[in-house]
């Protein structure tokens, strides 16, 4: 069981904020497949106070996207409350600070991760977003392992952190890398159990390295973190969520869906996509997904190519049909060979 604030969670098993990535139908889609707590992509404070078409979009929380968390990045305290308060209005049931975002344009505009090398900057951002919207939505945040290896980069993890529990923050995600090692060399996993031995009963969910349910399954019992935010390791497998539960009750790891199911399952996704977004742009928003997608498929290099090569909605769902088809007598997925293919690819 997992609480943040005022929510009870039966499932460990979060999906983390992806920039690009975790809009309304991929949350639906994981919802549908075993997860319970679902995170926005990153929204910038000041795009929130100025929303554009897209933006608006973001602002929006329909009925069945519940429980969900709004995860906010920004560089001025006053702005990043004021955001965090549009959020909250909007029906937001988690209010999160990006401190962690490790993309090159994002820290040289002092934001994301940039942020833990500036401790007095980043707790005054908690201070006023918690002022602002705390005493009616937890308010949780992102964190890296600190900005670099250095030893003061360690000092100010800890006083973010320490600050930030004494103004009021409700839990943490922490990524076991540094915002300088981006996404190269492995995940610190002995520091995840470090913050959640210091954090107490405040909850902690741990992220990196989540390439497999067997990674899930590991990071929970090697670190005692409360539960887990899987990341890039569910884009194109939403499937990993009900395989982690499994594991977690003691059950067998499920088999990889047949090549008809992963059909089934991508259709759904372009349906979803297509209601949002409309269905001359659902090809055009699912073509990143596709790619993901085909490291599933047992011909994986033959279907990733298709899907780069689809130029419009037509084309998108015809290579579902000869890719995809349950007629066809599909060799079954072969899970050594997709994780390889996942680990290098730096999935986590």
């Amino acid at each position: 069981m997992l609480t943040i604030g005022h929510l009870t969670l039966s499932s460990p098993l979060v999906q983390a904020a992806l920039s690009g990535f975790s809009d309304l139908p991929m949350r639906r889609l994981a919802r549908l497949h075993g997860t319970e707590l679902t995170m926005n992509e990153v929204l910038l404070d000041k795009l929130v106070l100025r929303p554009g078409k897209k933006d608006r979009r973001q602002l929006t929380v329909p009925a069945d996207d519940h429980p969900v968390v709004g995860q906010l990045m920004g560089a001025e305290p006053a702005v990043f409350a004021e955001a965090a308060d549009v959020l909250v209005e909007a029906g937001y049931d988690v209010m999160d600070i990006n401190f962690g975002c490790p993309v090159r344009k994002v820290l040289g505009r002092c934001r994301g991760g940039y942020l833990l090398s500036q401790p007095a900057t980043a707790l005054e951002i908690v201070r006023r977003v918690v002022d602002s919207v705390g005493g009616r939505r937890p308010v949780t945040v992102k964190m890296r392992r600190g900005f670099d290896d250095s030893a003061g980069s360690r000092r100010d993890f800890w006083t973010i952190f320490d600050g930030a529990v004494e103004r009021g923050v409700r839990g943490f995600t922490i990524h076991g890398r540094s915002v300088q090692q981006r996404y190269l060399g492995p995940s610190d996993w002995p520091f995840l159990a470090e913050v959640k031995r210091r954090a107490g009963r405040l909850p902690i969910l741990g992220s990196g390295d989540l390439f497999t349910p067997h990674d899930v399954v590991r990071m929970l019992e090697q670190t005692g973190v409360d539960g887990v935010a899987v990341a890039r390791g569910c884009i194109g497998n939403p499937w990993i969520f009900k395989q982690a539960e499994a594991l977690l009750r003691g059950d067998e790891l499920p088999a990889l869906p047949a090549v008809a199911e992963q059909g089934r399952t991508i259709r759904l996704h372009f349906r979803l996509t297509a209601d949002v977004y409309g269905a001359d742009r659902a090809g055009k928003v699912m073509r990143k997904f596709g790619i993901h997608y085909s490291r599933l498929h047992p011909l994986a290099a033959d279907v990733r190519r298709a899907f780069i090569e689809a130029r419009c909605d037509a084309e998108w769902l015809a290579v579902l049909d000869r890719w995809y088809d349950p007629r066809q007598d599909w060799p079954p997925p072969s899970i050594p060979q997709v994780l390889t293919d996942l680990v290098a690819a730096g999935a986590a």
